[in-house]
Order: C-alpha cells, then sequence, then structure tokens
C-alpha cells in the first residue's frame, strides 16, 4: 500500500500531537504524512476542517482536537548550484535548523542568522520567521503548496506569499494552503547581516572581525541558548508576542513619558519592543501557577511541567492587559490559537 493509501485508510486514528509548549493535546483524528500524496490524500479525505501541522513549534493547542489533523513527516533537500548561487529546496517536514546547518555544510550563505530556530521547514514561510535582522522573506524564492479550493498543487513565487512581519497568506488562510516545500535563494558571498547589537557584541567576544557565514551562525547559536530556553526542557514557542507597531505620534508620546524605550522606524509607523515593555510592567521571571515568564527573555512564555494550552492563554491576557494599561499599546500573540 503507498503512502497515500496508507494516510487517508489510517486517518480516524486517534493520536498526540507534538507541540514544542509542552502541553498534552490528543487528536481524535491524526493522519502521520509521510509524503506529499499522502499529505494531499488526507487533506481531501478529512474535509475543510483538517489542519496541517508540523512540529507545532508556533500553536497554542486544546487538551483534545476533535478536527483532522495531519502533520508533515516526510523529509528532502534539493541543491541546485549554478556559480556564485543556489536554489536550496526542503520538504515540509524537514526540521528548519537542519536546513540552515545543511546549507552552511556545503558553503552557501543566506540562514545563517536564522540558525536554531525551533519548528519545520514547512512553518517557517507561514510564519515568515525572522531573526537578528532576516526575516525568510528575503531568501524565499518560491512555496510550493496544495490549495484545497483549487484542489491542486501549486507554486506561488514569493511577491505572491503576502509576506510581512510574522506574517504570510499562509497564516491569514490557513485552511486553504498547506505548505509542501519551500525554495530558498543562497549565495557562495552574500553581504551579511551583522549590524544586530547581539550578533555584533557576540562576535567581539569571540574575537571575530572578518566572520564567515558559519561564525555568524555560531554566534547566533550561543546567543539563543543563552537567552532562550530549551523547549525539551522548558516547554516554550519563542516569542509570544509580536512587536507592536505604532504610529509616529504615539511613539513620540511613549518618548517623553518612558525614557530609554528602544523604538524603530519601519514601514507603517515604529517597531517597538515587546520584551522591554513587558520587562517594565515587572513580569520577567514571574510564575503565573504552572506557567511563567522566561528570567531571560520576557517575550517567551514557558512550562514548568503540568502547564496546559489556557494556563498560557490565561498569562498571556495578564501580560497583555499591563501593558496596555501601562503603554496604551495593544501586544498581539504570534502563535496561532487552536480550540476544541
Amino acid at each position: 500500500m503507498n503512502d497515500a493509501m496508507a494516510c487517508a485508510s489510517q486517518y480516524f486514528a486517534p493520536g498526540p500531537v507534538p507541540n514544542t509548549l509542552g502541553v498534552p493535546c490528543v487528536a481524535d483524528r491524526l493522519c502521520v504524512a509521510g509524503s506529499e500524496a499522502g499529505l494531499v490524500a488526507a487533506l481531501r479525505h478529512g474535509g475543510e476542517r483538517t489542519m496541517v501541522l508540523g512540529q507545532g513549534s508556533n500553536v497554542v493547542l486544546p487538551e483534545r482536537l476533535d478536527q483532522p489533523v495531519v502533520l508533515a513527516a516526510w523529509r528532502g533537500l534539493r541543491l541546485r548550484a549554478r556559480g556564485g548561487e543556489a536554489l536550496l529546496t526542503a520538504a515540509a517536514g524537514e526540521g528548519w535548523h537542519g536546513v540552515v546547518r545543511y546549507s552552511l555544510g556545503q558553503g552557501w550563505a543566506g540562514l545563517e542568522n536564522l540558525a536554531l530556530i525551533p519548528g519545520s521547514a514547512g512553518a517557517a514561510p507561514v510564519q515568515n520567521i525572522g531573526a537578528y535582522g532576516v526575516e525568510l522573506s528575503e531568501r524565499i524564492v518560491e512555496v510550493r503548496v496544495f490549495d484545497r479550493v483549487e484542489n491542486r498543487v501549486r507554486t506561488l513565487a514569493a511577491e505572491a506569499c503576502g509576506f510581512g512581519y510574522r506574517d504570510s497568506l499562509f497564516k491569514a488562510d490557513p485552511v486553504r494552503y498547506a505548505v509542501l516545500s519551500l525554495t530558498l535563494r543562497l549565495a557562495r558571498r552574500l553581504a551579511m547581516r551583522l549590524d544586530y547589537p547581539d550578533v555584533e557584541l557576540e562576535l567581539q567576544r569571540q574575537g571575530v572581525t572578518k566572520p564567515t557565514p558559519r561564525q555568524v551562525a555560531e554566534a547566533v547559536i550561543r546567543i539563543r541558548r543563552r537567552k532562550l530556553p530549551d523547549p525539551r526542557h522548558w516547554g516554550n514557542l519563542g516569542s509570544f508576542f509580536k512587536n507592536p507597531i505604532v504610529d509616529p505620534g504615539q511613539a513620540e508620546r511613549l518618548a517623553g513619558s518612558e525614557p530609554g524605550l528602544v523604538a524603530h522606524p519601519v514601514a507603517g509607523g515604529v517597531k517597538l519592543a515587546a520584551a522591554q515593555l513587558i520587562d517594565r510592567c515587572g513580569w520577567k521571571g514571574q510564575r503565573w501557577d504552572r506557567v511563567g515568564v522566561w528570567h531571560r527573555q520576557p517575550l517567551v512564555l514557558i512550562n514548568f511541567g503540568e502547564g496546559r494550552g489556557p494556563d498560557f492563554l490565561a498569562l498571556g491576557e495578564q501580560v497583555r492587559r499591563s501593558v496596555r494599561e501601562r503603554f496604551g499599546v495593544d501586544l498581539e500573540l504570534e502563535p496561532s490559537v487552536l480550540s476544541d
């Protein structure tokens, strides 16, 4: 029996849903797709409520899901080099950090700032992951998807993907699109993004003045390991909140009443640092029953071992309320929230 038939026939088997938040979640109907064909078959048999997940690195789950769930589990990397550039295609089920390591190991630059971000390659364009001055959308050439409305596989060029700050067409319409693979443009020589303060400081600490892409990745990995909790020990989703963008007038008023606020002009307004706002509200290192705020990075909410999805949402709402009351700024949750 091929994978497509097997996935469809086993579609209604209950099973646990993986997630880096470390919360228990069981789907009444779960399918592990070991190929693109298996995923497409499961989606066609499961109906419009069927959701696709990878490693559950950016989703808050309930204890039980009655809607069908398909896990993208197939892997594969294809590198096509031409001169000083290369196209790297990654299957949806590949681990993202593995994609970064592979590209660097082959001598290609472009993904070094995005090292050690948890999750699958298929989830990366959904969230338009970004770190240390680089967004994935800067490297994407195209994304291959299954379009459930048109009932066919399509290839979308980067400009058709609706990428924005931690946003995309796939996040805006998760019911319609299921990511199958993504293709990235890399280069032998690339003007690396080294002006992010943490990266600059870490390279200086290591005595590196002319860093290679691999050395930049190593610096990013050291920073992330120092600042962020390992989800294998402390369940988390990375940043639980987006950095808010406010209008220039509000930013100016806040600068007058809150000296030292970090603010960066961006398209559409001024971006504030959510971590700083949360910190000033006194949340860093605070415990809220079974969950809490990481003591080194207040953007991160952590599981003390027995936390559930609603615990994180309750804590998140308390944090948002504090920031709103003090600064008049609304924080937006970064992860998707699923309900039973």
